[in-house]
C-alpha cells in the first residue's frame, strides 16, 4: 500500500535528509587514494551518532540473503553497482576507482535514503561521463515527479535521458520510502509495461537511476549482497529522496540553508 505523508512527516524527513547530505559531504572527503571502504563505514558510525540518526541498512535481512547486512553503508567499486559491503574485506582506493556510496538513515522515525558517486584520484574521462549521465537521469527523474504524473513519467524521463552508449540496470529500481526502508510503489529505470500509479502530494520516492558502460545484466556476488555488472563495465549510481508536493518536486536529501 501507498502510504502518504503529512506536512509535518515531509519537515521531518527534510530535516533527516539534510543530516544525510552532511554525512555523504563528509564520506565524499574519504574517497582518496590509499583511503579504504572500512574507512567510509567507520566514518559514516561515527557521523550516524554524532547526529544521533540510526543506521537503517545494518542488520538488515531481506529475504534474498542468507545473512544481515553487516555495515551501516553499501561502497560499491568499478563493476559494482550496488550493496558493495565496505567491512568485509575492505578495498584499499586506487587511482581512477569510480566509487558509489549509498547511505540509508532514520530519523525521528522517518527514513530517508541517497547515493552518490565519485572518482577516487584522478578521473577518466569515460568515468566522468557516465558519472554525469547517471546525475542528469536523475534530476530528469525528479522534474517529472509531479502530481498528476504516474510513475511511468519519471521512468521515461529517466530512460529518455540517457545517451545509447550507457546501459541502463533493469534489475534494480528506486521505490517509496518513509515509514520503512522499501515502499511501495516501485520506481523502474526502465519501462515495464505498468504504467504504475499516479502521483499525489505526500508520496514519497527513492528515485536511483544506476548506469553502465555496458550492458543492463547484473549478477549477485558470493557474499549475497554486492551486485556486479555481468560484463565487468563500470557502473555508476545516484539516489535522492524525494517528495511529491502540490506545486512539483521538492529533494529531502540535500544540505538545508539554515543548517
Amino acid at each position: 500500500m501507498i502510504t502518504i505523508k503529512n506536512k509535518e512527516e515531509i519537515e521531518v524527513m527534510s530535516e533527516g535528509g539534510s543530516i544525510l547530505a552532511e554525512i555523504l559531504d563528509d564520506l565524499e572527503s574519504l574517497v582518496k587514494v590509499g583511503n579504504t571502504t572500512l574507512d567510509i563505514d567507520d566514518r559514516a558510525m561515527e557521523l550516524i551518532d554524532h547526529y544521533k540518526v540510526e543506521p537503517m541498512i545494518l542488520g538488515y535481512h531481506p529475504v534474498f540473503a542468507n545473512h544481515p547486512y553487516p555495515a551501516a553503508t553499501c561502497v560499491s567499486i568499478n563493476d559494482q553497482v550496488v550493496h558493495g559491503i565496505p567491512n568485509h574485506k575492505p578495498y584499499t582506493f586506487k587511482n581512477g576507482d569510480l566509487v558509489s556510496i549509498d547511505l540509508v538513515i532514520a530519523y525521528k522515525g522517518l527514513v530517508v535514503d541517497s547515493a552518490r558517486s565519485l572518482v577516487a584520484g584522478e578521473a577518466t574521462s569515460e568515468a566522468l561521463a557516465l558519472i554525469g549521465a547517471t546525475k542528469e537521469a536523475l534530476m530528469a527523474g525528479i522534474k517529472a515527479a509531479r502530481p498528476g504524473n504516474r510513475v511511468k513519467d519519471i521512468t521515461m524521463a529517466i530512460s529518455g535521458s540517457v545517451p545509447k552508449r550507457f546501459g541502463i540496470v533493469e534489475a534494480f529500481c528506486g521505490h517509496g520510502v518513509g515509514f520503512d526502508l522499501h515502499e511501495a510503489p516501485q520506481v523502474p529505470n526502465v519501462l515495464i509495461g505498468d504504467p504504475g500509479p499516479v502521483l499525489k502530494p505526500g508520496m514519497v520516492l527513492a528515485i536511483e537511476p544506476m548506469l553502465t558502460m555496458g550492458g543492463h545484466e547484473v549478477e549477485v556476488k558470493n557474499d549475497g549482497y554486492t551486485v556486479v555488472t555481468k560484463d565487468g563495465s563500470l557502473s555508476a549510481h545516484v539516489e535522492h529522496t524525494v517528495a511529491i508536493m502540490k506545486n512539483g518536486p521538492e529533494i529531502l536529501t540535500k544540505r538545508s540553508k539554515v543548517r
